[in-house]
């Protein structure tokens, strides 16, 4: 970008920011997520920082947050409640710290204080004579909301310190015997302190129930909840929330040296602090903190987005001073985003197995779950029309599940005029053969059936998850394969030898016999696995099972063989197979005319020459423990993996859906669940454990 262009991107990026922050707190509307923001903002502050030239007293960066609501009497702060910037990587946090060591002292050790970054509601607390004066929000970081009587309704905020002698007896206990002396001379009549009010996640699940049974729709998220109750001008209904609250800043000087000092002291007073701050002697320690931390969030009973890591020593911090209105001795080191904003560079066709053209956003590279995105299908023109997206958009990008990259909302504020309106080509963009569109105009597809980009996607699908799943070999090893002419079709790789592979640069010999080995390992599979492998139009892991279940017992079990196969599979009438339950004609067609092909009859031929042999399922019984209950499952199981649960359930007469509705019984819970975890929470959905699902199977 020239300077001119980084100038409108600026003038953008705080237009756009100014919106959704209004929304969010003046209005209680979240139009974007917390992460989609923080994208924008860290993206302006990178400019900014670059180019200060451009920095204005109006910036984003230059304030904490909205206006306080009118419906409240304001309160000005005695000292600012400043915010934070943010670091989403290692290689920010190293930036941050040599900005501050080039402020102190050359021979100056600093070492750090590491607590949760609650995601809820900053409050101030102002004490006079040990009992609760005034409690408010951060407003715009010098005037706030006076919101006492809700914050007194909070059970953890105590409406009277403890007794001054109990309060001097505890910081003898703590070590802190120079802070107890001088507050035994003279103890303060006035005492501020600051933290945030939470709302736990089975508090957020249990008011969302509610509000599902009152016909209304469930609230977005904890952090919500907590901002809206404090808000509410009835007490009474920020007692009925349940709200929670933590302590972590002493502003009063009471002869703290040092952040973890001043925990400890908050302490002594009667607050609520969090036991699991640690301090950190280094940035190699924060990084090991942090990554802890991160492992905890999913199981700690309410919501944290990151790690404040905060300059211990208190007159380092005083001298490293504030810029805008974030304080330099402090960062809020943020857990991988689930979502980011970025720049759609280019979209792409990408042609499948079936043929089908797919656009692919080509994307400025973003990190989004600790991984760098750099694309994100956009499924297909209906897609592109529905979101409105164009080249050169700036968009909310998200991975599903943690996995799979998508778009989920163009940020049309931020367009200057250059987009363009992107068209699907007339023609094959690989073989240039003619396209046809079905499935209502919103798929289009390659007619040229030996197309060299639906063979190659042939044997992508042939190798993954679901079907050979042969671990270690990928499309990059597979494009090698065939640039260097060792394959031809799938058949061939189960011909390939060490002495192939060894040759090729970067495959040395140990590696070429593991590939070697986990391709011969594979030669025995699962009929219902071996039928989705095929790569049949419209045949997906659970229409497989259903075709290998009919196809099962038609096959003798002592003559379980692809050669049999072939001889069931061609000599079923295309009426027969749309009578298959939950097949259809659509699918009857496809598996009628698939077996009907010459080309793949002899492709069958050569893998029944290379070796490889089916397996039967075991089929369950009409009455299976699980008979006629749904399963969906989300996150990393620990006993194994996604696709032996599937087939556990199913041989117990259970069905597993990739998407929740209502219909669902149950959703398997692993480590690191996606979105359907709040989904199913929102439904009303049983939600179970892997202990609880091994316990039912």
């Amino acid at each position: 970008m020239n300077k001119l262009e980084v100038k409108k991107r600026i003038e953008k990026l705080r237009k756009a920011i100014r919106k959704y922050r209004y929304a969010y707190h003046i209005l209680n509307q979240s139009t974007i997520s917390d992460e989609a923001l923080d994208s924008l903002k860290k993206e302006l502050f990178d400019f900014e920082r670059q180019y200060p030239e451009f920095i204005t007293p109006d910036s984003p960066t230059q304030r904490v947050s909205g206006k306080p609501l009118k419906n409240f009497k304001k309160t000005e702060h005695n000292v600012p409640m400043f915010s934070l910037n943010d670091a989403f990587s290692e290689e920010d946090m190293y930036d941050w710290y040599e900005r501050i060591k080039k402020l102190l002292p050359s021979l100056v050790k600093i070492d750090f204080y590491c607590e949760y970054k609650f995601d809820g509601l900053a409050i101030s607390l102002e004490y006079k004579d040990g009992i609760l004066e005034i409690g408010s929000t951060r407003g715009n970081g010098k005037i706030g909301e006076d919101v006492t009587q809700n914050l007194k309704t909070i059970d953890a905020i105590p409406l009277r310190l403890l007794k001054n002698e109990e309060i001097i007896d505890n910081l003898i206990k703590a070590g802190m015997g120079k802070i107890a002396k001088r507050l035994e001379k003279d103890f303060p009549r006035n005492l501020e302190v600051r933290g945030e009010v939470l709302l736990d996640k089975k508090e957020f699940e249990r008011i969302n129930k509610e509000r599902i049974k009152q016909g209304l729709s469930p609230y977005a998220n904890p952090r919500n909840v907590a901002a809206g109750s404090i808000r509410q001008l009835d007490s009474k209904i920020t007692s009925s929330r349940r709200l929670d609250s933590y302590i972590y800043e002493l502003v009063t000087d009471l002869g703290q040296e040092t952040h973890e000092q001043a925990h400890l002291i908050l302490k002594a007073f009667g607050f609520k602090t969090h036991n699991d701050n640690k301090k950190a002697n280094s940035l190699e320690e924060i990084f090991v903190i942090h990554k802890q931390i991160g492992k905890q969030r999913d199981n700690l009973p309410y919501e944290i987005d990151g790690v404040v890591v905060i300059v211990n020593n208190n007159e380092y911090f005083e001298k490293l001073g504030v810029v805008g209105k974030a304080p330099r001795g402090a960062i809020a080191y943020k857990f991988p985003s689930k979502e980011a904003t970025t720049i759609i560079e280019d979209i792409i066709i990408q042609v499948g197995r079936t043929g089908v053209l797919t656009p692919v956003a080509i994307l400025k590279p973003i990190q989004i779950s600790g991984v760098t995105v750099t694309r994100a299908t956009l499924h297909n023109k209906e897609e592109i029309k529905r979101l409105g997206i164009e080249i050169g958009d700036t968009v909310i990008v998200n991975r599903a599940g943690d996995v799979i990259p998508q778009v989920v909302k163009v940020l049309k504020d931020l367009r200057i005029g250059k987009e363009k309106v992107f068209q699907m080509p007339k023609k094959c963009p690989v073989c240039g053969y003619s396209i046809k569109e079905d499935d209502g105009g919103i798929l289009v597809r390659c007619l040229n059936k030996d197309c060299s980009a639906r063979s190659q996607e042939r044997l992508y699908h042939f190798i993954g998850k679901g079907a050979f799943d042969i671990k270690g070999i990928g499309p990059k090893l597979i494009d090698r394969f065939l640039d260097e002419g060792l394959i031809q079709d799938a058949a061939d790789l189960f011909d390939l030898k060490e002495g192939d592979i060894a040759p090729l640069e970067r495959y040395g010999e140990k590696s070429s016999q593991n590939i070697i080995f986990t391709i011969q390992a594979n030669k025995n599979i699962l009929l219902n696995r071996f039928l989705f492998a095929l790569g049949i139009l419209h045949i997906g892991e659970e229409t497989a099972l259903l075709l290998a279940k009919y196809f099962q017992r038609k096959l003798h079990l002592d003559k379980f063989s692809i050669q049999n196969l072939i001889k069931v599979g061609s000599g079923l009438e295309q009426e027969e197979l749309e009578k298959i339950p939950s097949i259809g004609p659509k699918v009857g067609q496809a598996v009628y005319e698939w077996f009907n092909n010459k080309k793949n009859i002899e492709f069958l031929k050569n893998l029944k020459q290379k070796g490889i042999k089916l397996l039967p399922m075991v089929i369950p019984k009409e009455r299976g423990e699980l008979k006629d209950l749904v399963f969906v499952i989300t996150g990393v199981l620990e006993s194994m993996s996604r696709e032996q649960a599937k087939e556990k359930i199913v041989n117990q007469g259970g069905r597993v859906n990739e998407t929740l509705s209502s219909k669902t019984d149950y959703l398997i819970a692993g480590e690191k669940p996606s979105s359907k975890y709040e989904k199913a929470k929102r439904l009303g959905i049983k939600i179970i454990n892997e202990k609880e699902f091994l316990k039912i199977i």
